[in-house]
């Protein structure tokens, strides 16, 4: 079933890039497999996914001693300061960072082992209220100062619309934070670049890959309904 999945939104990726006239190979895929099992994640893997996302700093750290040593790890939920350590090895990339103060322990633990760490700044593009992530209007600024943390480069820019039963409903809030991406590459940061934008989720991939996602987080449609 799992494999079936995947399939059909390997099939509904490639169709949304024929469709905004981009490569197949210009979105990447994370399965997001928070709250479920290793076997599922095993099984994905063997399909040829190697890029996982989780929520929780906890399931990372207990899944990743599992699982093969290949597989990319990423932080796509809110991240504690306090938490930050457990992950600083292994995470792939860090798309949730919306304050200052997170950027700054990431540098912190990243200098204890000497790595440099990719993240993306996390915007809250609709302004809900119940959704994490820095206004529209302050993510130059946010940028421009974590850029001037040596063991961090901003690679980005991450986004969680709202949930809608139809999908077009979030093509506005995918094309401000392409725009938003735009602007900020405009601005030529050093230690800074605009190459990612992680947005699009099961209910609204498609659409977010003809805005310009160049990362696509989907659980649901992979692993079914969460437990």
């Amino acid at each position: 079933m799992l494999a079936e999945n995947l399939k059909q939104i390997e099939e509904n990726i490639a169709k949304s890039c024929e469709r905004a006239k981009r490569r197949r190979e210009e979105v990447t895929l994370i399965a997001v497999s928070k709250t479920k099992p290793v076997s599922m994640l095993n099984e994905i893997y063997n399909c040829g996914i190697r890029d996982f996302g989780e929520n929780k700093v906890q399931e990372i750290c207990e899944k990743r001693e599992q699982l093969p040593k290949d597989i990319r790890w990423h932080m796509i939920g809110h991240l504690q300061r306090n938490k930050v350590k457990h992950i600083i090895r292994d995470v792939s990339l860090i798309h949730s960072v919306d304050t200052y103060r997170l950027a700054e322990e990431i540098n912190i633990q990243a200098k204890k082992i000497k790595r440099i760490v990719p993240v993306l700044i996390e915007v809250n593009i609709a302004e809900e209220t119940s959704k994490f992530g820095i206004a529209a209007g302050e993510a130059l600024q946010l940028t421009e100062e974590i850029a001037k943390l040596d063991n961090l480069r901003v690679k980005g820019l991450m986004s969680i619309a709202p949930y809608v039963d139809n999908p077009e409903d979030n093509r506005q809030y995918f094309q401000k934070i392409k725009k938003l991406s735009v602007d900020i590459a405009r601005e030529n940061i050093d230690n800074v670049s605009m190459g990612i934008l992680s947005m699009g989720m099961t209910g609204d991939y498609t659409v977010a890959i003809e805005e310009g996602a160049t990362i696509v987080r989907v659980g649901t449609g992979i692993f079914g309904a969460r437990n």
